[in-house]
């Protein structure tokens, strides 16, 4: 049953207290709660002739107790609560985000081989979580006392193929709820065709770029009636869409993109937009799941 809550997964490292800071930003725009998750499978009872120091529960309660204490001084009104899960991570971060309005995680580094928080285990939630699960790096500048982060815009990435309900109505509320525009974008290639010694054929790149645009303007028509207040800004790229997504996110305060929940039994979990989203995007990356 899905809370009002956004939940984030801490493990100690400074990219989930980045996490964190992010995910307390964003519960407090959206008027949800926080939940401050820690899992480890060696979590046990603690015994009560045991010190702190002895208890092999010591350092999990406090990760999760000092990030709660840093939090609340910034966000005094934010409901905040602490859950320590004796479960493989996995495990209890798919149950936390089948709970929650949105997962948040830390990642590292910007290489297809860097690691992400709890090592590949974020990218194994990205693929199976049936919540937006939002990616943040370390470093990120600090959205309650940067009013140019404030008032950077926010990018949705489209690939018009499909229903993607579920990614324009996180896409348009997280635009209101910050008060910024919306940058919708599609990237489309090319043909053979269009390449000519000299470069690309202008006549065909105006004409798939006119038909791209009229698309997009279709899959957008309706949100743009549904949430009148939300400036949406549509823009064509003629280039591969995980290219167009990542560069159209440079500067901006979050990156959305959708997966398809239901994947053909022998297709990877993640897209290539997606994977190169959450490997090369400066941005923090949301990542939904729909149909």
């Amino acid at each position: 049953m899905e809370e009002q809550v956004v939940t984030v997964g801490l493990d100690g490292s400074p990219e989930s207290l980045a996490a964190a800071r992010w995910a307390a930003d964003e519960a407090g725009r959206r008027e949800l709660a926080l939940r401050l998750l820690h899992a480890w499978i060696l979590l046990s009872p603690p015994t009560p002739d045991s010190p702190s120091a002895d208890d092999q529960n010591y350092w999990a309660k406090r990760i999760v107790h000092d990030a709660h204490t840093e939090l609340s001084r910034r966000h005094p009104d934010l409901p905040i609560t602490e859950e320590l899960v004796a479960q493989e991570a996995e495990t209890a971060l798919l149950d936390a985000a089948g709970r929650s309005r949105m997962l948040v995680l830390g990642s590292r580094g910007m290489e297809p081989l860097a690691s992400f928080f709890f090592g590949d285990i974020s990218l194994y939630v990205v693929g199976r979580a049936e919540r937006p699960v939002v990616l943040v790096r370390a470093g990120e500048p600090d959205e309650e006392r940067t009013s140019e982060v404030r008032g950077r815009d926010v990018v949705v990435g489209l690939s018009l193929h499909g229903p993607q309900d579920n990614l324009l109505e996180f896409a348009c509320v997280t635009a209101f709820a910050r008060g910024v525009p919306l940058r919708a974008v599609h990237g489309r290639r090319l043909s053979v065709q269009a390449h000519v010694p000299w470069g690309v054929d202008a006549g065909i790149a105006t004409d798939v770029t006119e038909k791209a645009r009229r698309e997009l303007d279709e899959v957008l028509r309706p949100w743009r009636e549904k949430f009148p207040g939300v400036p949406v800004i549509d823009e064509v790229r003629l280039e591969s869409p995980a290219q167009a997504v990542v560069r159209a996110a440079a500067g901006s305060g979050l990156l959305m993109i959708g997966r398809r929940k239901h994947q053909a039994a022998l297709a990877p979990r993640l897209g290539p937009v997606v994977q190169a989203a959450v490997h090369h995007a400066t941005c923090p990356v949301a990542v939904i799941p729909h149909e």
